[in-house]
């Protein structure tokens, strides 16, 4: 999620609008506003994973059945993501944005008042199916906003709601949920949404060059074996970070039996970590064309499995923590930019299935979890879930993705 990553989708984007046609005010706001966007999504996201326990205590159910709708939010990214991007593909992105932020408070909206996990399950489908179509059309207008040439950095900007999202964001909503009750979380990032979009109708440029594309560009990229096959490489190598992530609290107050309050802080090192690994990974990707993902998958296998030794002991979950969280991003500006060069012709959906495939291994990673809980092999026993799927997807970019060429950019006629 580093503008290394992003680069060629933003180029795409600016080949097609080389300058705005009418002057931009205040792109920086514009910027700003896409960003706050990216951080209300991201610490709803990251927040329900804090509050696991919470919400099985309330809601009278197991962890492992808790974990339903942590999944339930990744399946929405992955179905509804890029449905939503192609029945809108001829919508401009800016009334696009704005729709897409009114699903996301209707979704938290109901997270916050479900009487049960069934219904809690179903909203946060309904708040998952956001965050792919929004990040993509936030791509598009991101480059847009800054203009030829600078359609990574632009990007990067928006992005980085997400990378304080996971440093700040998941920490103090996990304090909101263990102080105020976990539904107070979801209230919060529903007063945040309501601010991005606030945000973006006062900043976000009004203009025709925002206009969608042809639903047959977006098409494109899903007759695409490679593509199909990056998306798998993605959801089962990234999935070791929801099998840790996701249980992180569990981690710290049943297998290195500490306080709840030390919960916010191991969440903190496992975010400065993405943030960490998020910059080098960004700038590898950039440079060598395979190196950030083959170090990354093979740094987590080793901590995942010290983790799974020895992760009871606080000064060695933590650091592992911050390893896992920086291994893993930075294996993803690889995985992207191997994806967007394997489909160049359709930006939207890009960042859709860029998402779609990074919430399937949030989906894979927490019912792997679920299985090594539910069959009674210890609370770090999740990591084990996590390296087979971590591994299962280094061999099988090694073995395919790895030796295919990227495709060449088509037309860009709309």
């Amino acid at each position: 999620m580093h503008q290394r990553a992003y680069e060629h989708q933003c180029a795409t984007e600016e080949r097609r609008h080389t300058a705005a046609t009418t002057p931009i005010r205040n792109p920086r706001l514009a910027l700003f506003a896409l960003a706050l966007g990216t951080f209300a999504i991201g610490t709803g996201e990251f927040g329900s994973n804090g509050i696991i326990q919470l919400f099985a205590a309330e809601l009278s159910v197991s962890i492992p059945v808790a974990t339903h709708a942590i999944t339930a939010y990744a399946v929405g990214v992955m179905l509804g993501s890029p449905a939503i991007v192609l029945l809108a593909a001829r919508i401009n992105r800016r009334t696009l944005l704005l729709g897409l932020i009114v699903l996301f408070l209707l979704g938290n909206v109901l997270s916050a008042l479900a009487p049960d996990i069934a219904l809690l399950v179903v909203f946060r489908f309904v708040a998952g199916s956001v965050q792919g179509a929004f990040f993509g059309a936030g791509a598009v207008v991101a480059a847009y906003v800054y203009g030829p040439g600078k359609g990574g950095r632009a990007f990067a900007t928006v992005m980085s709601g997400l990378t304080v999202a996971a440093i700040v964001g998941s920490p103090l909503s996990t304090l909101i949920g263990q102080h105020a009750g976990w539904r107070t979380l979801y209230w919060t990032v529903v007063g945040i949404g309501l601010l991005a979009g606030a945000a973006l109708v006062a900043w976000l440029p009004r203009t025709e060059d925002l206009r969608g594309r042809s639903i047959a560009n977006e098409l494109d990229a899903l007759r695409r074996r490679g593509v199909w096959l990056m998306v798998a490489v993605a959801a089962l190598g990234i999935s070791s970070i929801f099998a840790v992530y996701t249980f992180i609290g569990p981690f710290v107050t049943d297998a290195a039996r500490r306080d709840a309050s030390f919960i916010p802080i191991a969440l903190a090192v496992f975010g400065v970590g993405m943030a960490v690994g998020n910059h080098v990974g960004g700038r590898v990707a950039d440079r060598h064309e395979h190196s950030g993902l083959l170090w990354g998958y093979g740094g987590a296998l080793l901590l995942l499995t010290l983790i799974g030794v020895a992760g009871a002991n606080l000064a060695v979950l933590l650091p592992c923590l911050f390893g896992v969280g920086a291994t893993m991003m930075a294996a993803i500006p690889t995985i992207q930019v191997r994806l967007t060069r394997l489909a160049p012709g359709a930006p939207t959906l890009k960042g859709a299935l860029n998402l779609a495939a990074l919430n399937l291994a949030n989906a894979l990673g927490a019912i792997g979890g679920a299985v090594t809980l539910d069959a009674g092999w210890g609370t770090l026993s999740t990591v084990w879930a996590g390296f087979v799927m971590t591994a299962a997807g280094l061999l099988l970019y090694v073995t395919t993705v790895a030796r295919m060429q990227p495709a060449p950019v088509p037309g860009l006629a709309t």
